[in-house]
């Protein structure tokens, strides 16, 4: 049908889900389902000009992403929906009950991309392969890129067509690629079929291209400011992007014809049949636009909209880089300034404006409103067709017109000063608060003074208050509060007494049992366990104490001979035996010889689990990364190791929390000395799942963020790309605005190691 594309209005808002909307998909004339970092799956049914939700599909354990509509059928008379998500698994969802059918269980990361073809279902994930599905088994997989796969289509003509964060599409006929298109410069992270044209792609590097399956690019779309998450096409012609850069954008011919903004970030947008357009928005909400006058919303709810859009942009607006909402009140200029020259910047009404402190006078002069400033996540602002850290937008009042004032943390302040007084015909008197107000608000603390500097003016040394009259830039350099970590956390407290009781105890209930006195210790060897704990407790000489072979031998035994229920005291004295350099080596013996602790992983982790196992084991394995000798077998058995732990972020243990985020923690800081790329992935995918759960406590959170923002400062730049495909930043912001301190911190770090990439 013909579309107007110049007046999209709001339709209606669906509200239900709990946190960002990730994924939407059309269902024919059905309904429209959606997915959410909320971890469910929704669907919501036509009911005249709006949307009501009708089910909710639990069984996700992380954030779900891409979504397939199976077509109804006798045996699914409501269809089906395929849904992946960041648990790696693929699931597929009866509508008319809203049970789970097939669960399709082979991905070894995040889900990214599905694709339906004649019957099979074709999944895409980080871990660099497409699988096959048919029937609820899989029947083939392939790699297909070196880098994470972000999005797989299925073109009419059959062939299958993906997108990578190496910056590629690659065009499939079954396993066989046919071509390679290049041109994107950063990571392709959404793919649509373009009607008798080619292929649309959506990237990071901010830009949207039309391919033809020959590889050649008919046409690039350039108009967002920030990454490019998804993008759709309509039989008329239009195309719908949505981005980073809180946005839809509706294209015609190339061209941008109009930009909906949106309190958020915009993860999709889908056409419906008759135009309309679906956006998943990381506020929670999903809305529905249309060009159609009979359809839009009524006056009340364009009104509640534009006025959360309104305060929405108030919140996030920066004026010479920092945040409006968190500037200081006009009282603020109630506390007279320390120095002559001294700036301020202060809210006023919806504006920030600078003031300078004048010691003769004492009062605060206004040097102007900055109106503007430098969106971090929008890329650098361009000035005369250059980019800058910042440009400051500077109302100097009395009917003057805004001045810009552009610069970058690599220059010099003062000349950056002497040159925008001289451009801007201002007095030079007035270039020490210029100075000021540049190191103020570009963030820029480490300034010294350059011996050689001479004032091209005066022939003097420059001029800074309280100081020596030299003047150095020293180059930017971001400093970071909690990234990397280097070396390992341990578990290194015990009460060594009560562990002791509790294997008595244990043995004597064995003992007192016929069925299971054979499993029992006999005397001495209780004795011996006693003399081993005493040499534990005894810290202070660790550097000459030993052990002998029958000392650990007999905890190893202990492991695999007494009852599951009963192992967690024995398990946490070998927990300190491997922190005694003796005891590390004679285990090491041991697990070379026989993989005694990779059986015991896979015995406390077989359900029904114990939680005392758990936590004791976790703790075991955490303690081994304190010697070396233990690191080519953590490495060798990190996938085993991890897997097996997985769930227990979600547990309502707390101490078995904080101890798989610290046993992820001391594999992010092993592998990034082993440069193990492969297991850097996993550990980044498990610390991002502990770190979207809300309900977990705050160290164990912080931990998992600090093994994020060390992989990515130190795993190089792969590393990082794949942080950002993970979507690093949405967690770093909202870690960021934590209530808790640490949190914030390393939110904070991780944000600014976004900002300098």
């Amino acid at each position: 049908m013909e579309t107007n594309s110049n007046d999209y209005k709001l339709r209606c808002e669906l509200t239900g889900h709990e946190d960002d909307v990730r994924g939407i998909c059309v269902c024919g004339n059905v309904g429209i389902a959606t997915s959410s970092r909320d971890r469910t799956v929704r669907f919501w049914n036509l009911d005249g000009r709006k949307y009501e939700q009708s089910k909710i599909l639990l069984g996700h354990t992380s954030f779900v992403g891409p979504l397939a509509w199976i077509s109804p059928d006798e045996q699914y008379p409501e269809g089906r929906i395929v849904s992946g998500g960041m648990d790696t698994f693929v699931f597929v969802w009866d509508l008319r009950t809203g049970e789970r059918v097939q669960t399709l269980k082979g991905h070894q990361q995040q889900v990214t991309g599905i694709a339906l073809d004649s019957g099979d279902i074709v999944s895409s994930s980080v871990d660099c392969t497409l699988r096959r599905w048919r029937n609820g088994q899989v029947v083939e997989f392939w790699g297909a890129h070196n880098a994470a796969i972000q999005s797989v289509i299925k073109l009419p003509s059959g062939e299958l067509v993906t997108g990578s964060s190496d910056a590629t599409l690659k065009l499939w006929r079954g396993k066989s690629c046919l071509k390679t298109f290049s041109g994107h410069t950063d990571t392709v992270r959404s793919l649509s079929v373009m009607s008798d044209l080619g292929v649309l792609s959506a990237s990071h590097d901010g830009s949207i291209r039309l391919w033809a399956l020959s590889g050649q690019t008919l046409m690039e779309m350039v108009g967002h400011t920030s990454i490019v998450y998804s993008v759709d096409s309509h039989a008329s012609g239009l195309i719908v992007s949505g981005s980073e850069d809180c946005s839809a954008k509706i294209w015609k011919d190339g061209i941008c014809v109009q930009s909906i903004e949106h309190p958020g970030c915009v993860w999709d947008a889908k056409f419906l049949e008759n135009g309309d357009i679906v956006t998943a928005c990381s506020d929670g909400v999903l809305r529905v636009w249309t060009a159609d006058q009979e359809r839009i919303a009524e006056p009340q709810e364009l009104e509640s909209f534009a006025s959360r859009l309104s305060q929405y942009k108030l919140k996030s607006k920066r004026v010479g880089g920092l945040k409006l909402e968190e500037l200081p009140g006009m009282e603020a200029l109630q506390i007279p300034g320390t120095s002559n020259g001294q700036t301020k910047v202060i809210r006023e009404g919806d504006n920030g404006v600078a003031y300078s402190w004048n010691s003769k006078d004492y009062k605060w002069d206004k040097i102007g409103e900055v109106v503007d400033g430098p969106d971090d996540s929008r890329g650098k602002p361009v000035l005369d067709g250059a980019e800058y850290d910042f440009v400051f937008d500077v109302d100097i009042g009395d009917g003057e017109p805004i001045r810009k004032l552009p610069y970058n943390l690599s220059d010099d302040p003062y000349t950056t000063a002497d040159n925008w007084l001289l451009k801007e015909n201002l007095p030079l008197v007035y270039r020490q608060q210029v100075v000021d107000f540049i190191l103020q608000n570009s963030g820029k603390t480490n300034f010294v003074v350059d011996p050689s500097f001479r004032d091209p003016y005066t022939g003097s040394s420059a001029y800074v208050p309280g100081g020596p009259s030299n003047v150095s830039a020293e180059s930017h350099k971001p400093v970071f509060k909690h990234i990397p970590k280097k070396g390992a956390l341990v578990f290194d407290v015990a009460q060594f007494d009560g562990i002791l009781k509790k294997i008595v105890e244990f043995n004597n209930g064995l003992l007192a049992d016929s069925d299971k006195k054979n499993y029992a210790l006999p005397e001495i060897e209780v004795s011996r366990l006693g003399t081993l704990v005493k040499i534990l407790k005894d810290t202070s000489h660790y550097h000459s104490t030993k052990f002998t072979d029958a000392d650990v031998a007999l905890l190893l035994n202990l492991l695999r001979s007494w009852p599951c229920e009963l192992l967690f005291p024995v398990i946490d004295t070998l927990r300190m035996t491997v922190l005694h350099p003796d005891g590390a080596i004679m285990l090491l013996k041991l697990v070379d010889s026989d993989d005694i602790l990779l059986e015991l992983i896979q015995k406390v982790t077989t359900p029904p689990a114990i939680g005392a196992n758990l936590l004791t084991s976790i703790r075991l394995i955490a303690n081994l990364f304190k010697n070396s000798g233990y690191y080519d077998w953590l490495q060798k058995r990190r996938s085993e190791i991890i897997d097996a732990y997985s769930s227990c972020y979600s547990t309502a243990n707390k101490a078995v929390q904080l101890s798989f985020s610290t046993l992820i923690l001391n594999y992010a800081v092993l592998l990034i000395e082993k440069k193990d790329f492969d297991g850097q992935c996993q550990v980044l995918s498990a610390a991002i799942e502990i770190a979207e759960e809300e309900s977990l406590e705050a160290d164990s959170k912080f931990r998992a963020l600090v093994a994020i923002g060390s992989l990515m400062i130190e795993g190089g730049d792969d590393m990082k790309r794949t942080a950002l495909d993970f979507d690093v930043k949405s967690i770093a912001r909202k870690a960021s605005a934590s209530k808790d301190a640490k949190i914030a911190e390393v939110g904070a770090d991780i944000e600014l190691l976004i900002k300098d990439r």
